[in-house]
């Protein structure tokens, strides 16, 4: 098959499920065109198709021949390839190194993607991580907990995303039963979970470090926000996210510690978002994700910061001089507002029969809400709240006050369960 040489500059995104969907825009803003790229021959069941319309062409890799996958995308003659979810992290290393473009080593993508392999890299390069194990024996996990690692433990799978499948477990039958929830499953990208992972619980306060790495070197870090979280049992809930002041005494410590998992990691070029714990010990990672980072919405981050992981990331590619110029060596983000998003929660289960419009509409009103995003539709199912996945509701807020913040993220709260009318679970069953 032919293609037209390309006019405009084309970037290629992989997977452009979730936070993907950002990218195209960006590129479009820059005077580009995008290709998607499909890792799979089908889109995945568990997750919402990728909307292909801003894209020039859908190419899926069904052959699983990367050389030809590859040879297929020099047609468009693509300025970088860049995942757009999880599941695209290794293919779009596989395709730029082929093509000879910006990226990370192929070689090295599993300690990217493998949770697992991606705290080993870190022991081995010498930077404070949790001890970890990985087994598909609970009974060998719970023997470890008591032999090495003490209560509380993390377990959750090797591959996963937005909090799916993790629990802390405090006690040896808590063990049992979350390593009986992982094992035989399979997790939000469809990969069977044959083994878990079992950590040591890392005690501090949990940080964010989004970054995007460009040519040359260059290095911006796009935001550092603070998590705040819930505890209900094994799961420990993401409540809300609040954006740190760049001259915040822990932000040096928090950037230091990230650009030095990066270079553990391989992660030499692209966007990636670092999760952190502050340690009485010293920072110590959770995990990377070798992407965008899923809280990242570029209209709202242009409003309180100077500039958005999905711009920078598309100049980076488009533009690589002026990137070089502009983020030339390590440079650090501007904030100007507060800012904060908040996780809806819910005890609530049954079938979405509507969305109150009016509840809605409530929110959206309330002074600092830039953006509220109901996160079901009618026809799906609500259950209580115990991860990022079944949250039911996201609100990016900005202002001057973080008081103001504070209150209407109180306000939030108790308008969020009357946002949807449920059909009661034993009505969906009959």
């Amino acid at each position: 098959m032919s293609h037209p040489a390309p006019s405009r500059p084309v970037g290629v995104v992989v997977d452009g499920y979730s936070i993907g969907k950002f990218l195209p825009a960006a590129f479009q803003r820059l005077g580009a065109d995008v290709v998607h790229l499909q890792s799979t021959p089908e889109f995945l069941a568990s997750v919402p198709p990728p909307d292909l319309e801003p894209y020039v062409a859908n190419v899926v890799h069904s052959t699983g021949d990367w050389d030809r996958t590859a040879k297929e995308l020099a047609a468009y003659a693509p300025v970088g390839v860049l995942p757009g979810q999880e599941t695209g992290v290794p293919p779009a290393d596989a395709v730029a190194e082929r093509l000879g473009l910006p990226g990370n080593p192929a070689a090295t993508s599993a300690v990217r993607r493998d949770k697992y392999r991606m705290i080993e890299a870190l022991r081995a390069s010498g930077l404070r991580c949790a001890r970890q194990l990985k087994s598909a024996d609970a009974a060998e996990i719970v023997a470890w907990a008591q032999r090495e690692a003490g209560y509380p433990v993390v377990v959750k799978p090797l591959s996963s995303a937005s909090t799916d499948g993790v629990s802390i477990c405090r006690s040896a039958e808590e063990i049992r039963r979350a390593v009986a929830a992982v094992l035989g499953t399979y997790d939000i990208f469809e990969r069977r979970n044959t083994e878990v992972l079992a950590q040591s619980f890392l005690l501090g306060p949990e940080y964010i470090v989004d970054v995007v790495r460009g040519p040359g070197g260059g290095r911006h870090v796009c935001g550092v926000w603070r998590y705040e979280k819930t505890e209900t049992g094994t799961k420990r809930i993401y409540d809300k996210d609040i954006l740190l002041d760049p001259d915040s005494p822990e932000v040096p410590v928090l950037v230091d510690y990230a650009d030095r998992v990066l270079d553990a990691l391989d992660i030499r070029f692209g966007a990636a978002h670092a999760e952190v714990v502050l340690t009485p010990e010293g920072p110590a990672l959770v995990e990377v994700g070798a992407r965008l980072n899923g809280d990242m919405v570029p209209a709202v981050h242009d409003t309180c910061m100077d500039g958005n992981q999905a711009d920078l990331l598309a100049l980076a590619c488009v533009r690589p001089e002026e990137f070089q110029r502009r983020y030339a060596g390590r440079t650090m983000y501007r904030k100007r507002r507060e800012a904060l998003v908040v996780h809806g929660q819910t005890t609530r289960k049954g079938i979405v029969e509507e969305i109150d419009e009016e509840v809605l509409a409530r929110i959206a009103a309330l002074r600092t809400v830039r953006l509220a995003v109901p996160r079901l539709r009618p026809g799906d199912r609500m259950r209580p709240t115990t991860d990022l996945l079944s949250s039911p509701l996201r609100v990016f807020l900005v202002g001057d006050r973080h008081e103001d913040l504070l209150a209407d993220h109180r306000r939030i709260q108790g308008l969020q369960d009357a946002l949807f009318r449920l059909v009661p679970s034993d009505e969906a069953a009959r």
